[in-house]
């Protein structure tokens, strides 16, 4: 009996990254556990239930706010640190973006939940009080702030009149870059999801939608990360899955695996669950996926649409549209991509060498 009562009353903690936007999300996992579980009153001696707190840290991927995420490597620079400590059981769930995880994940851990997505596109943000109202609008040769090869690649191809720069930084330090009065941007792409997180969403502009702009991997979903012997902390995970999201998200996840992507490689996507009437886990899949060639040039891009009865059958499509996405040339494009990303590696640390040659 005692183990029981020990259980029941299990504390878990919550970890993230410790930005703004990363907080408000683990609130919102947070606040959808409380209220399966309400936090127990100052009084009550006798409460069995599970209690949550929170935890929160820098990342490599948070300290590092200079170099090009295109040079700096795969997702696990948001995510590696957070995991050691869930492993080393300091932390009971850990709370991402999960566009920002790796689709393969350390030994010993597992996604115990996807919350409901909101919307996945990307954003167009213009310079305050300019009066631009989309990308056409922009002037030839306006420079456009984003991070992400997937944005650049594709907007490229579709307007190539454009200058993109890359832009570091949480949400509100980007958005000061842009306002700068002498800064070099017209205008940023953002995922719309974080800016209405962060009750940002008066600056969205115009939102970006396919085939102008295919979204990333799992963009709006959020993602809880457990251990994957931790049977309390999954069952918990479960009550709070959207079960919708957590099939598109794996199949979108699927097709990048299979890919080999990573959060730099220019993999869009767009994915819709049609849910079957009278029918409690079932539905029509249209997945679409693209890679897209850093300069535009070769886009390569295709669409499946099929009945899933499970999970496992998400995961399927959007590993069969990798296969044949790679049939179809993009796997010369993302070689392409690797060579090139190589050589500015190279290039990077050569100056960084000479920078401190000459400072000594």
């Amino acid at each position: 009996m005692a183990s029981t009562q020990k259980s029941q009353s299990r504390k878990f903690t919550l970890a993230s990254r410790a930005s703004q936007l990363a907080q408000i999300q683990t609130n919102i996992v947070l606040a959808l556990l409380q209220d399966l579980y309400p936090a127990p009153a100052a009084s009550d001696d006798e409460h069995q239930g599970p209690t949550f707190a929170t935890s929160f840290m820098a990342t490599a991927g948070d300290k590092n706010q200079s170099q090009a995420l295109y040079l700096l490597g795969g997702k696990a620079l948001w995510t590696k640190e957070l995991e050691v400590v869930l492993k080393e059981r300091e932390v009971d769930m850990i709370v991402h973006s999960l566009k920002d995880v790796p689709t393969t994940l350390p030994e010993g851990c597992r996604i115990g939940a996807v919350l409901k997505r909101e919307d996945p596109v990307d954003s167009l943000v213009v310079k305050a009080g300019k009066h631009w109202k989309t990308l056409e609008d922009l002037p030839e040769g306006s420079v456009v702030g984003t991070s992400s090869v997937r944005r650049v690649a594709q907007l490229r191809r579709n307007f190539p009149t454009l200058k993109f720069l890359d832009v570091r930084g949480n949400l509100n330090t980007r958005l000061a870059k842009l306002d700068a009065p002498d800064g070099p941007y017209a205008a940023l792409i953002l995922a719309k999801a974080g800016l209405v997180r962060i009750d940002l969403g008066h600056r969205i502009t115009a939102d970006l939608h396919p085939p102008a702009l295919y979204h990333a991997v799992s963009q709006g979903a959020l993602g809880v990360e457990i251990r994957d012997d931790d049977a309390e902390a999954l069952a918990l995970c479960r009550q709070i899955t959207h079960w919708e999201t957590e099939w598109t998200c794996l199949a979108e996840r699927a097709c990048l695996r299979v890919l080999e992507g990573g959060c730099s490689v220019p993999i869009g996507v767009s994915s819709k669950l049609d849910v079957a009437a009278g029918e409690e886990k079932a539905g029509t899949l249209t997945l679409t996926g693209c890679v897209t060639a850093i300069d535009g040039g070769l886009h390569v891009e295709h669409t499946l649409e099929v009945k899933v009865t499970s999970a496992e059958e998400a995961e399927e499509v959007g590993a069969r549209l990798a296969r044949i996405l790679s049939e179809s040339g993009a796997k010369r494009i993302l070689d392409d991509i690797n060579v090139d990303r190589e050589k500015r590696v190279v290039e990077a640390e050569k100056a960084d060498k000479v920078q401190t040659t000459a400072s000594q």
